[in-house]
């Protein structure tokens, strides 16, 4: 069944002795606004694990396919739609880039009823074979802690080398030296949005919600590294509108989650107080609370 409904969506997430989200630049160094200190998580890091959910879940199969994971070739991936719209013979040949806009526009709707993440989160399927270009209905922020947060640098050990010259250069000591970041504690929030419009164009279905829903609630349980700590989902507040345009803007209605702490050093979520004005709300908005 198709939406006809908006949503706006809070995420917030909580990480310990972890580090949520490295950044490559910066020796995979927890990601921070330099100018705040505030740590940050980028939303193709939340996106990649609700892939991850869904396909553990669904065993990565149609219509529940991950288009973008790890290995994939994303190029056999789009000789695989046009394989199934029977329109394999244009794959022939040096020039597999523009074919023609039907065969197009027919890939596309091929890969948006089997894969999840391509209708819910669109996808640039332009490479080599094209499959067209799609805009997701669902769309993410990056996350931003409550506070800022404090890098914790650990040195570490490995009783291990991996080749027999370190062993000799190690004169029968094999202990090797490496370093680990953390951040103690940080309470994330993350902003969400859902449109009912693009949700038609891709086949992203109340079925599919339900499911993104759930991926959210449950996907750092299934997340599961030394290197990302205790990351726990803390609260998933859902704004419904009854029009498929909205009844409110996304602004003010994310206004209303506030989180404040109650401790000069947060180490928990206790240490925290999240505050949820329902009173008033707009008419023809609901909120739900799903954690």
């Amino acid at each position: 069944m198709s939406l006809s409904n908006r949503y706006d969506f809070v995420l917030l997430f909580e990480v310990r002795d972890g580090n949520p989200n490295g950044d490559p630049d910066a020796g995979n160094l927890p990601r921070l606004d330099a100018e705040t200190g505030h740590g940050l998580v980028t939303d193709v890091s939340l996106k990649r694990k609700v892939r991850n959910f869904v396909g553990l879940v669904k065993g990565d199969a149609a219509p529940y396919e991950i288009y973008v994971k790890e290995k994939a070739v994303l190029n056999k991936t789009h000789e695989r739609a046009y394989e199934g719209i029977g329109k394999a013979e244009l794959l022939k040949g040096d020039d597999k880039k523009r074919k023609g806009g039907e065969a197009v526009s027919q890939a596309r709707a091929w890969m948006c009823q089997n894969f999840f993440d391509v209708r819910t989160f669109g996808a640039v399927m332009s490479t080599g074979v094209n499959c067209g270009q799609v805009r997701g209905p669902v769309q993410l922020t990056f996350a931003r802690s409550a506070d800022p947060i404090i890098a914790q640098e650990h040195s570490i050990t490995r009783m291990a080398v991996a080749t027999e010259a370190e062993a000799e250069k190690q004169d029968g000591d094999n202990r090797t030296m490496g370093r680990k970041h953390t951040v103690p504690y940080g309470l994330y929030m993350a902003h969400g949005f859902v449109s009912s419009f693009l949700a038609k164009q891709t086949g992203f279905s109340r079925d599919d919600l339900e499911l993104l829903w759930q991926a959210l609630v449950q996907m750092f349980e299934h997340d599961r590294s030394a290197a990302r700590g205790e990351m726990a989902t803390r609260g998933l507040y859902v704004f419904k509108h009854e029009s498929e345009l909205g009844n409110a803007p996304a602004h003010a209605l994310f206004e209303r989650i506030q989180v404040s702490k109650n401790a000069e050093i947060p180490r928990s979520f206790a240490d925290y107080t999240v505050a949820v004005n329902d009173a008033d709300l707009p008419v023809g908005v609901t909120l739900t609370r799903l954690v």
